[in-house]
């Protein structure tokens, strides 16, 4: 099943001759599976239902009417396109379900071949439409969890300095000096904030735009996305100095580099809080054969974490609900055909690798 990747049809009928008929018709373009039931077909979609495109039933049968598996189906799996096959269904029904938009198609028996083709190829078309749409909106409320992930911190400490900057001002008790560092804090992390959401920005509106999101970041190198980020992260002078950057072989990132500096952008934050509680912190960065990898000499990652920092936003720290930042990075990089692998050793250091597609490992020229 997994090397077929052809669209997936459930057809349903209590005649074993009609869907071995289906079958046969059908068989040739599509992955077809059969069930004799309701119940039957509802069981097999417990199992299948994800690999399921397109269900197609008979109206009247013994046990249970069509219409009613076609409303659980709409229920239980939206994302299944459903067509009913019919010779003499009753005309209230049929306009119920076709109002209420759980049936796509009416076919009529005796099935017509060629009828029958293109009302599968158009639910086939209809049902990769949803889908597109519901990915769509899962990455959109991905990105805004990241999002308000990425800026909470940054956004936090302003509004500390505001606080300190207008009590020490109340009490006229504070040096000029210490007042003007708070406040080019405030206008670092605040050029960070800016930062971060024009990159989000140009993401969301480019991401239909392919290959090198024309009109947003430039396509370049490895290392001058790297060099680009770090002269707008805001780090003080002792981050900047734990940093080090190692360039073995440089490669293009000509495919979603606005992507790429939001994943980086944030592995880096995670890595400076890691090393932050040292007091030596380190942070090596290394560019390689179409791979960026960030190390960080922080306490590490329970491992019991780390098995699902990838998977659910859970927290590195142990905080409730900050873990959206990695489950957001990976799903990134998964987007154009690459990945990121987390590696620690807890109570020492954590290793975070963005792992590029093949065909954008090209040295840069």
């Amino acid at each position: 099943m997994d090397s077929d990747s052809r669209a997936s049809v459930l057809y349903v009928d209590d005649e074993a001759l009609a869907c071995k008929y289906f079958e046969r018709a059908v068989g040739p373009r599509y992955r077809v599976l059969t069930a004799q039931s309701v119940d039957a077909a509802l069981a097999l979609l417990e199992d299948e239902a994800g690999q399921i495109d397109v269900l197609v039933t008979d109206y009247r049968m013994p046990d249970r009417l069509g219409s009613e598996l076609l409303q659980e189906v709409a229920q239980r799996y939206p994302h299944i396109v459903c067509m009913l096959v019919t010779a003499y269904a009753d005309k209230d029904v049929l306009l119920e379900l076709i109002n209420g938009g759980t049936l796509f198609r009416l076919l009529e028996k005796p099935l017509d071949l060629a009828a029958m083709q293109t009302a599968l190829q158009l639910a086939v078309q209809t049902g990769r439409e949803r889908a597109a749409r519901r990915q769509g909106l899962v990455a959109m409320e991905e990105s805004l969890a990241f999002l308000a992930h990425e800026l909470n911190t940054p956004l936090a400490a302003i509004a500390n300095f505001a606080r300190g900057i207008a009590r020490r001002a109340q009490a006229d008790a504070a040096p000029q000096a210490e007042i003007g560092e708070a406040a080019a804090l405030m206008h670092d992390n605040a050029r960070y904030c800016l930062s971060v959401l024009a990159s989000f920005i140009d993401t969301v509106r480019l991401a239909s735009a392919g290959p090198g999101m024309q009109g947003g970041r430039r396509a370049g190198s490895a290392r001058q996305l790297l060099d680009a980020l770090l002269d707008s992260y805001p780090l003080s002078a002792a981050q900047r100095a734990a940093i080090t950057v190692e360039v073995g072989e440089d490669f293009s990132i000509a495919e979603s580099p606005n992507c790429v500096a939001l994943i980086l952008s944030s592995v880096l934050a995670n890595a400076l809080r890691s090393a932050g509680e040292q007091a030596r912190p380190a942070i090596g960065i290394r560019i390689d054969a179409g791979r960026i990898t960030v190390r960080d000499n922080g306490a590490g990652i329970a491992p019991e974490i780390v098995e699902q920092l990838l998977i659910d936003p859970v927290s590195a720290g142990g905080g409730e609900g900050k873990g959206w930042g990695m489950v957001f990075c990976h799903r990134m990089m998964q987007s154009f055909g690459g990945n990121l692998d987390i590696a620690t050793e807890f109570g020492t250091s954590t290793t975070v690798t963005l792992n590029f597609p093949v065909h954008i490992r090209n040295e840069h020229d």
